[in-house]
């Protein structure tokens, strides 16, 4: 492998998405350059901070048939049962909903939980409250989507958080995903819901850190999990 090469892959790519803003920023530390000098090194420093934030990395993503992987990095913030936004269409009976909680650190390109064909998305907007607070899956801002598999229905809920403001969706209506295939993104700090089939359990515990694609949050075919990645 070539230095260049080798240099290369110590960095991860940028989302398209994040051009706009990472130039936003660079011509903001210029101008600070001309102000006042240290103020032009803080305004790099906020740049490298943009770039690393809307970084892209490749996963490899768990591919039996039954695994749901984590749609997002950070950290699983809740495991609970409760009812699906109505705007889902998925009935009142409780679901298990695995939440994983994104700060402005974590990668936030969403991938896809499992292999299917997306039934519905519904965008509802919303407050910006904490995502980490109970309450931001029915009040905060929101997209919605369903994804039908050939046995069962899993939803994954987009939420903004505090500093959140822009919900991205790459995806639409009757397109098929793969597990792990990218569906779109939450510029700067939210959270991510997902709602397994009736029955399901989930593989992962409160204050776990998952991978976006990568890590198994359930097996709906079953299986022992302990052969796979769980964080």
């Amino acid at each position: 492998m070539s230095i260049v090469n080798s240099i290369r892959s110590q960095f991860a790519p940028i989302t398209p998405e994040g051009y706009p803003f990472i130039g936003a920023f660079a011509l903001v530390s210029l101008i600070l350059f001309w102000v006042w000098t240290p103020l032009g090194w803080l305004g790099t420093l906020a740049t490298a901070w943009c770039a690393y934030f809307f970084r892209d990395p490749p996963r490899v993503t768990p591919v039996r048939d039954g695994l749901v992987v984590s749609p997002a990095d950070g950290r699983v913030s809740q495991v609970t049962m409760v009812a699906p936004p109505i705007e889902l269409g998925l009935g009142d009976t409780p679901m298990t909903r695995v939440s994983i909680f994104m700060s402005v650190f974590d990668c936030h390109v969403n991938r896809s939980p499992i292999a299917g064909r997306i039934e519905r998305i519904v965008y509802r907007p919303g407050k910006f409250l904490s995502a980490d607070l109970d309450k931001a899956s029915a009040d905060n801002e929101r997209n919605s989507l369903v994804i039908a598999t050939a046995t069962s229905r899993i939803a994954v809920v987009q939420i903004a958080g505090l500093v959140a403001r822009r919900i991205v969706s790459f995806a639409r209506e009757g397109q098929d995903l793969v597990a792990g295939e990218r569906f779109g993104m939450i510029r700067f700090g939210s959270r991510l819901d997902v709602y397994l089939p009736q029955g399901a359990a989930a593989l992962v515990a409160v204050g776990q850190t998952s991978l976006a694609g990568e890590t198994v949050i359930a097996d709906l075919g079953g299986s022992d999990s302990r052969s796979f990645r769980a964080g």
